[in-house]
């Protein structure tokens, strides 16, 4: 397979009516933690482990608005990650990985 064929790759990991609107639910997905959410009718796939503490915390942070980005806070030192872009608001050298992820057949999936 080549890198093209290896993105289209989708892993099912739960009902679609499982994620509940603006909480995270997380998800092992070919050995990776994952935290997903579903925030205004869109969705998102971050690495769950917060780098900072190194628990597989991110899916029980809270989601909101700050600075007029999309965030999830982290439960343990309360830095933000930006749900689109993985980037941590306080420390510009940090990110979590983000993933591809989408609703199908009533299923939700992650792209590996």
């Amino acid at each position: 397979m080549n890198a093209a064929e290896l993105r289209e790759i989708w892993v099912d990991v739960c009902e679609s009516h499982e994620l509940l609107p603006e909480l995270g639910a997380r998800a092992l997905v070919n050995g990776e933690q994952v935290a997903i959410y579903r925030v205004r009718d869109n969705l998102y796939a971050i690495d769950a482990i917060d780098p900072f503490s190194k628990a597989a915390v991110l899916s029980r942070g809270i989601v909101g608005d700050l600075k007029g980005q999309l965030v999830v806070a982290s439960p343990i030192y309360k830095q933000h990650f930006n749900l689109q872009t993985g980037a941590c608001l306080e420390d510009n050298t940090v990110s979590v990985k983000t993933y591809p992820v989408r609703e199908v057949g009533g299923r939700i999936q992650i792209g590996m």
